[in-house]
């Protein structure tokens, strides 16, 4: 389950609403299909657990059964009513193991929703990581496109006064259009990123996960791999699924035959003479054990059991993967983040004195595009590890279940 120890508040720009983490996630949750599915699954096995508590094992049989001589031909006037009601019995221990049986798959559907609650904190991460790495995409094509017309610009006006080959404005005028066709893939990254942001949160508002920070890792508890292992609501839920099969087996082997039935008769006997014409009784009705119905039920109590702990290893083995994962990716994004910091800012200067140099007529003017689109992707290498690195803090957190 998730933990959150505070909430901050993001504030709305005049092109886009910025929410914090918490108000995204709470969004999304609220919105979410398989919450009301869950919650269903939860109340539909408490009913099943008040529904286990009654005094029988199922509703009352009613019976009814006519005779008459008349149809025979003889019509001598006799003539039968009998009827009968009775209801089934719990076989001993039956009833409460049915119950119990209800409780584990409530609190089992219970302990689902703190698995999917985890789950939709993750999807909305990764689609604001997406919608805001759209954004900066927009934001570094703008500035290189803007570089680029002002070379441009350089470069008609020195063809217009006969100092340079109208090579060079075909060589700008190429390296301009790559630019705008950057520039609208970008704006149409943003309208398709936040298109699914909104449909998962149900809102508008963009996440704001750059507020996720080194303090963030003192937060939380990773380097305690015991403790939260226990607590992630995977494993909690696959244990819980042992749980109520455990139970399941419990009812199987309560279930060792069908349930008897007792109930009352009455017969009316319409016959000419006769004093006694309506009698009452009892009747019991006992099945007997059978492999054939009992083996069915008791394999497939076995059969849960079985898959219930095979999940469970596997839900712990997948936590302690993540786990190890999550932690090496802030390690390798926090160096990532660095290098990509030192890149761009070199590719950025560097573009600047090629341009400069250009200008002065010291190098060529291909040189000089190319150092300006280099920078552009060294730019966006930049934009995805910061994007990366806030990601991964943010994953940590929801595997610790501390989120900050």
């Amino acid at each position: 389950m998730l933990i959150f120890c505070s909430q901050t508040h993001g504030q709305a720009t005049s092109h886009e609403i910025s929410i914090s983490v918490h108000e995204a996630i709470t969004e999304a949750w609220n919105n979410d299909p398989v919450r009301t599915e869950l919650q269903t699954n939860q109340q539909s096995a408490d009913a099943r657990a008040k529904a286990a508590q009654s005094w029988f094992a199922g509703g009352p049989t009613l019976s009814a059964d006519y005779y008459d001589d008349r149809i025979s031909g003889s019509n001598l006037g006799y003539i039968t009513w009998q009827g009968g009601v009775s209801v089934p019995l719990w076989l001993p221990g039956q009833g409460t193991a049915t119950e119990k049986v209800a409780h584990a798959d409530a609190r089992t559907a219970l302990m689902r929703l703190d698995v999917e609650r985890m789950a939709v904190a993750v999807r909305v991460v990764e689609a604001a990581g997406n919608a805001i790495l759209a954004r900066k995409r927009e934001t570094a094509a703008l500035s290189t496109l803007t570089a680029l017309q002002r070379i441009s610009d350089a470069v008609s006006r020195a063809v217009r006064a006969g100092e340079a080959a109208s090579v060079d404005s075909q060589a700008v005028m190429a390296q301009l259009a790559d630019a705008r066709t950057e520039l609208e893939s970008s704006r149409e990254e943003i309208v398709t990123s936040r298109t699914a942001l909104q449909t998962l949160l149900g809102v508008e508002g963009i996440p704001d996960i750059t507020q996720a920070d080194r303090r963030w890792l003192v937060l939380t508890r990773a380097n305690n791999l015991r403790w939260v292992e226990d607590d992630d609501p995977r494993v909690r839920a696959a244990h819980q699924e042992v749980i109520a099969a455990q139970e399941q087996v419990h009812l199987a082997r309560a279930s060792f035959m069908p349930n008897p039935e007792v109930g009352v008769d009455a017969i009316d006997q319409a016959q000419y003479g006769s004093p006694w014409d309506t009698q009452v009784g009892f009747n019991v009705r006992v099945p007997l054990p059978n492999a054939v119905t009992t083996t069915p039920v008791t394999s497939a109590a076995r059969d849960r059991l079985a898959m219930a702990g095979r999940q469970e290893i596997q839900a712990r083995r997948a936590v302690q993967n993540e786990m190890a994962q999550v932690r090496a990716r802030v390690e390798t994004a926090t160096a990532t983040l660095d290098d990509a910091r030192v890149s761009a800012s070199a590719m950025l200067r560097r573009a600047d004195a090629m341009e400069h140099s250009w200008r002065i007529g010291e190098t060529p003017l291909i040189e000089a595009l190319r150092a300006r689109t280099d920078a552009y992707r060294s730019l966006l290498t930049l934009n995805r590890a910061e994007i990366a690195w806030h990601e991964a803090i943010i994953r940590i957190g929801i595997a610790t279940g501390t989120m900050p």
